[in-house]
């Protein structure tokens, strides 16, 4: 696990309340299953290009406020957001909800997770 900042964990576990999470488990059975939800990769475009969940489009934390309004005009629309552990998709996924998205998910674990569960991964 990363070494995060005292503050950020706390930044996070605050909005942990708020949002739902699931499980890698949870989102490797559901691609398997062909269930359809928006995946969305929100570390960085690097980080995006060097490997991803298959079928995962890259949103970064840094512009997904700014987008997703273009990109998911409905607000009702299962939205699953992924991170490098589950951080930063909890802190999208709260800012989602405070933007009258109300089907957002965060990824606990995120891609490394995903990674260390040896599920296959896209470049």
């Amino acid at each position: 696990m990363a070494n995060h900042a005292p503050r950020f964990l706390q930044l996070v576990d605050a909005v942990r309340v708020n949002i739902r999470e699931c499980s890698v488990q949870d989102v490797q059975r559901r691609i398997a299953a062909g269930e359809s939800f928006l995946l969305y990769d929100v570390r960085e475009e690097s980080e995006f290009a060097a490997g991803h969940l298959p079928g995962a489009k890259s949103l970064g934390k840094g512009i997904i406020e700014r987008d997703i309004e273009s990109l998911v005009p409905d607000i009702d629309r299962e939205i699953v957001l992924y991170c490098g552990g589950g951080f930063r998709s909890a802190l999208a996924a709260d800012n989602l909800q405070k933007m009258g998205y109300s089907n957002v998910i965060s990824v606990d674990g995120g891609f490394r997770g995903w990674k260390e569960a040896g599920y296959p991964i896209e470049k």
